[in-house]
């Protein structure tokens, strides 16, 4: 497993590894059951201590998109990568409604653009 860090961010080393995960899960990089590697192999390879990899771990059971066993390792958990695309479209749907209510779109005006957006979408395809 590859974990991509910036040691220049603000963004804190374990919230990094969260991310990447939470990426490699809603690619389809990671499945459902896959095996993750130990937190003291992460730890080694990054080079970093390794209770921030477990930071991040506990951090991805709590958003319940791994399982851990203790000893036996963390699993990606069934049905993760829907939830993270589930949830990315949330969070991205969230921020164009506030953006167009912040311009002064009436919720039936917003209702009125997406639908036609989405007619446009499946003409096109």
């Amino acid at each position: 497993m590859f974990i991509s860090l910036n040691p220049d961010s603000d963004v804190p080393v374990f919230q990094q590894i969260h991310d990447e995960l939470v990426l490699a899960i809603a690619r389809g990089q990671l499945s459902d059951g896959d095996k993750l590697d130990p937190v003291r192999r992460v730890a080694k390879d990054i080079g970093i201590n390794p209770a921030t990899v477990k930071k991040a771990y506990d951090l991805l059971v709590s958003d319940g998109l791994i399982e851990t066993a203790g000893r036996s390792g963390s699993i990606v958990r069934p049905g993760a990568h829907t939830e993270t695309q589930e949830r990315q479209l949330a969070e991205q749907l969230g921020r164009v409604v506030a953006l167009a209510r912040a311009q002064g779109f009436s919720p039936d005006e917003l209702h009125t653009h997406l639908s036609s957006t989405l007619k446009h979408l499946e003409v096109s395809s």
